[in-house]
């Protein structure tokens, strides 16, 4: 036996009666999280800790529980503690008591998801000489155990006294395998066992994790924030079950989670919805659904549960919902201006863009390119109101499923919007100093591939550099080629992400802020080989050549088609590199691991781009072959 090891106790036989009517068809311990149940989320925290074995008691609809256990990935080292009746929190442990008294064990409740550092949790328990720590934070709305300045259990239900202060459980704890001495036979509850403990002279000491994040899923509400929660460390606003098809004419909007099985009519809209497995939404062959247009709520099979807007919390008590979920510092939240809901941007003081991002709104509006409506701006302040976008970009419209003449008309709608840039705007430029006068020069196309060597391939690959100086010249030499190129005003940024599709289709650009001068296919590059989103090869070539045929009408063109197609693959080199170099930046330094999922696409795109031009830039290929995502 190793010593160093712990088993783990996961209670999960309870009813669930707070989240009816959903466990009513679903046990709790499987209630999905963006496609996971809740104890597979529990598993693989736990299972990161050194540990022997896994008890999980069951009870109610325990033969679903049991056969998701057959075939966890950790079946083997899990013990099922079957109850014909139901035992308690304390009982439950007992019921275990053969594999509980073996060695130190913890116990994390079912229904709970948290960051808690359940390591430094272990740790402290054994430096602390306690029979039993129990993690506890400051929750008002659960507050009830009273907890001494040293950190110690003083008892449960009752006001703190002087120098105590009232915490709350959070339903994860580490035991001393002698707790179970004081756990009677029989259904019990635990806190039960905590006082008769303390009675014998026992130490129950605490681990403050005020400050963690942590919920539990005993209640519709809760069970909804922590989803949508979920969605938002993951930087996401849509989750579509792989399993899921056809998505025709679908509207989304805000979160919207769409678990296994789901059937979804034409013309249906969502906006904050949870669709559990096998609901069916919308009117169809004289069989009464769901209806076409859902908000705010939890669908299931036969039951809706309304559940408000999603729980969040705004700035410095204004009340606005945080939104957004990209690489930008700056902060956004949903405000209400009267009777319309619209978004808040807040700049730091040295945000050099937010005079620039004033003077390009005012100007693309002018001149009919759809952004956000500016509503009102405090230059002092740093901070301006739009109008509300939405949450659905076009990287979550794509999250569902469409069909591909769908997804073709979407895309050829994006290109106009793109040649608007390109040739309307540009005719225009002058109108805008800030605009015309900033070039995609030299200067930044360098700064780009520095970028990716320095951000990407050393620091997130730790991969060396064989020749330095010849990498060098081949950027040098790529830089001057796409410097070369025609300029027109580009966003610069146009893939998915930045592309909002309201309700009814309407969309509008964002994050334009960082448009320049400079060679119209970088743009082209981004949105049609967007790492976001894969196109098909054969509806890429005939948006090229959508986009090109387009161009070839506007006035001031610069441009025939094969010019334009040579100048494509330099721009999509640099694009490449460019957000590779961002996703490392992004995950290393800014702490958004989630765009670490992105990178084996992109690196894709990257290896396509320099297998078609390995002879002219031979060092180039060379490192990118060798990189690994």
């Amino acid at each position: 036996m190793n010593n160093d090891e712990i088993n783990i106790f996961i209670p999960a036989a309870g009813r669930g009666e707070r989240l009816r009517p959903v466990t009513e068809h679903i046990p709790k311990p499987l209630v999905p999280v963006l496609g996971r149940p809740v104890l597979q989320h529990v598993l693989d925290k736990v299972s990161s800790l050194p540990f022997g074995k896994i008890g999980i008691n069951v009870h109610h609809k325990k033969e679903a529980v049991e056969e998701w256990v057959s075939r966890c990935r950790l079946k083997d080292r899990i013990v099922l503690f079957p109850e014909k009746e139901m035992l308690g929190t304390g009982g439950a442990l007992k019921n275990a008591e053969g594999l509980l008294k073996e060695r130190t064990f913890l116990v994390h409740n079912s229904d709970v998801l948290s960051d808690i550092n359940i390591w430094s949790l272990l740790e402290h328990h054994r430096s602390s000489g306690n029979s039993a720590t129990l993690a506890v934070h400051d929750c008002p709305e659960f507050n009830n155990l009273s907890v001494d300045g040293r950190g110690l259990l003083r008892g449960v239900n009752r006001r703190a006294g002087a120098g105590d202060r009232l915490m709350a459980f959070t339903g994860v704890a580490v035991y001393e395998p002698e707790f179970i001495d004081f756990l009677p036979g029989g259904a019990s509850g635990v806190t039960d066992a905590w006082m008769s403990a303390l009675s014998a002279g026992r130490r129950i000491g605490t681990f403050d994790a005020t400050g963690c994040y942590w919920t539990d899923i005993g209640r519709p509400a809760a069970y909804a924030y922590a989803v949508f929660r979920s969605l938002r460390n993951e930087g996401e606003a849509v989750y579509i079950h792989p399993s899921v098809r056809g998505c025709i004419n679908i509207d989304l909007q805000g979160y919207v989670v769409i678990e296994s099985g789901c059937m979804i009519d034409r013309g249906v809209s969502l906006k904050n919805c949870i669709l559990l497995r096998g609901t069916r939404i919308g009117t169809g062959a004289g069989e009464v659904r769901e209806p076409s247009r859902l908000e705010n709520c939890i669908v299931g099979p036969a039951f809706r549960i309304d559940i408000g807007e999603p729980e969040t919390a705004g700035p410095g008590g204004s009340g606005g919902q945080p939104i957004g979920d990209g690489g930008s510092d700056r902060r956004y939240y949903r405000i209400r201006k009267g009777n319309e809901s619209t978004v808040l941007m807040q700049c730091g003081g040295d945000d050099p863009d937010f005079e620039r991002h004033m003077e390009y709104t005012e100007f693309f509006s002018r001149h009919s390119v759809p952004v956000p409506r500016l509503i009102e701006a405090d230059a002092g302040r740093r901070q301006a109101v739009f109008e509300d976008a939405g949450d659905i970009s076009l990287y979550s419209y794509l999250k569902c499923p469409r069909e591909d003449a769908e997804t073709e008309n979407i895309y050829r709608r994006v290109i106009d919007l793109m040649l608007m840039l390109h040739t309307d705007l540009t005719a225009h430029v002058q109108e805008c100093p800030l605009l015309s006068e900033r070039i995609f020069d030299y200067g930044h196309l360098r700064w780009e591939t520095d970028y990716f060597i320095g951000r990407f391939v050393r620091d997130l690959m730790n991969t060396r550099i064989e020749n330095p100086a010849g990498l060098e010249r081949e950027f040098h030499r790529l830089a001057l080629r796409v410097d070369s190129f025609p300029r027109a005003v580009i966003h610069r940024d146009l893939q998915c992400r930045n592309i909002m599709v309201m309700k009814g289709g309407e969309m509008r650009l964002i994050d334009f802020q960082g448009a320049r001068m400079g060679p119209p296919a970088y743009d082209a590059a981004s949105v049609l080989w967007d790492p976001y989103h894969r196109l098909q090869d054969d509806m890429r070539d005939r948006l090229v050549r959508y986009y090109i045929d387009k161009a070839a009408g506007k006035p001031g063109w610069a441009y025939d088609g094969n010019r334009f197609r040579d100048t494509l693959l330099p721009c999509r080199l640099q694009r490449h590199m460019q957000a590779l170099g961002a996703y490392g930046f992004l995950s290393s330094v800014k702490g958004k691991k989630y765009f670490l999922k992105y990178v084996p696409e992109a690196l894709r795109l990257l290896k396509e781009d320099i297998s078609q031009c390995g002879d002219e830039y031979p060092g180039l290929y060379r490192l990118i072959m060798r990189l690994r995502s």
